[in-house]
């Protein structure tokens, strides 16, 4: 007997997921929504190449830390410039006085306004050396402008723009040269950061405790399969309200309220941190709570355990592993936080940091720079070591 004859029918084709109909519609959706993006934006990807060399100063000032100095005695050198004002009432402004621009020092045009470019230059002065332009105005206010470094011959050439700091027609192009006359040394700048940067560190670890203390209890009251009733499942939603209401606000924003508040300091700091990290900690201590094996927690239920004793020992044996490596993460998160929180007096790092950039002093804030680096990497292999054994715990 023969077997059964081959079936005539064919398998029916599968289409590629890109051929879909869904599939189509969802990658014209994304693409305008991508197009809107753009346009709203402002991407300009062409600025990144014609306008690079405009950061190269910068960078090249954050690639030399100030970290170690000589010993230095400084010269200064001073060149007058006319500022011409609007209140000259069509006479003009007082021409430069002869010879000004004789000495070392000379500044070419000798007058203008505020905003042109003029070119700086200093003939015979210390071959080798670093040193920094500074514009000073009628009321000895000064304004970095750049740095500067003589050649061989004791020789150099800068183009500077007169600030907006500069307001009566007597104004002075000042030029400080730092001249090595000793040996080696950690700089003021190196020691100012480390002690900072001590405070930076603490500071997270006192916002990350205080964190702590008021999310633990609040993860509990925020956790769905815990709360159940009418009471509790309120006071759920209410709690998970405050959680989302407090994550959205920026750390900046609260460091700017309790500095009024409390005053500039670090103390501002670690209040700012702990409002916003006790948010953020509850959220995510209530999803491990929620993540939970039910089946210890059923067991001491049957027994007829109160709910404080089912917490205590259903509970807390599964996520105290948990709690304290977000605790860890947390406080890595924080110190790194701790540094924009300096920028609006939240004190750390990052009021130094602000400073040194506000003055143009790139070389500061490279040191700055490097230690927060050299930190946040020392703690995430901290935090990275200590949560690996305790989830293995």
């Amino acid at each position: 007997m023969s077997g059964p004859a081959p079936s005539d029918k064919q398998l029916p084709t599968v289409r590629p997921f890109y051929a879909s109909t869904k599939f189509l519609i969802g990658f014209l959706i994304a693409a305008v929504v991508y197009v809107i993006g753009w346009r709203v934006t402002e991407m300009n990807p062409s600025a990144l190449f014609k306008d690079a060399h405009l950061v190269r100063p910068l960078v090249m000032s954050l690639l030399q830390p100030e970290v170690v100095v000589r010993e230095t005695e400084s010269k200064v050198w001073e060149t007058p410039f006319t500022l011409e004002t609007d209140m000259s009432f069509g006479f003009g402004a007082p021409p430069p006085a002869a010879g000004a621009n004789a000495g070392p020092l000379s500044v070419a045009p000798a007058s203008g306004h505020v905003g042109d470019r003029v070119a700086v230059s200093g003939r015979g002065l210390t071959a080798n050396t670093q040193g920094r332009l500074v514009w000073v105005n009628s009321v000895e206010q000064e304004f970095p402008l750049t740095e500067v470094r003589t050649d061989a011959a004791g020789n150099f050439e800068q183009t500077v723009t007169v600030p907006e700091t500069a307001r009566d027609p007597e104004q002075l192009v000042r030029l400080e040269l730092f001249i090595a006359k000793g040996g080696w040394k950690i700089s003021g700048t190196m020691k100012l950061t480390l002690s900072k940067i001590v405070e930076t560190v603490f500071l997270g670890l006192m916002a990350t405790t205080l964190a702590v203390f008021f999310a633990a209890p609040l993860g509990f009251l925020g956790a769905r399969n815990l709360m159940t009733g009418r009471a509790p499942r309120a006071l759920y939603y209410a709690v998970r309200f405050v959680f989302n209401i407090l994550r959205s606000i920026e750390p900046l924003i609260m460091a700017i309220l309790f500095a009024v508040w409390v005053g500039i300091g670090p103390f501002a700091g670690v209040l700012a941190l702990a409002v916003h990290s006790t948010a953020a900690l509850g959220k995510l201590f209530s999803e491990q709570i929620e993540s939970i094996d039910p089946g210890p927690v059923e067991a001491i239920t049957a027994t007829g355990a109160k709910p404080l004793q089912i917490v205590l020992y259903g509970v807390l044996p599964q996520v105290v592993p948990q709690f304290l490596a977000l605790t860890f993460y947390r406080w890595d998160i924080n110190v790194r936080m701790s540094t924009i929180i300096g920028f609006v007096g939240g004190g750390g790092i990052g009021f130094l940091l602000q400073q040194w950039i506000n003055l143009l002093q790139y070389n500061k804030a490279a040191t700055a720079l490097w230690a927060i680096a050299a930190v946040v990497i020392a703690l995430d292999l901290i935090s990275a070591r200590i949560r690996e054994k305790i989830t293995t715990v």
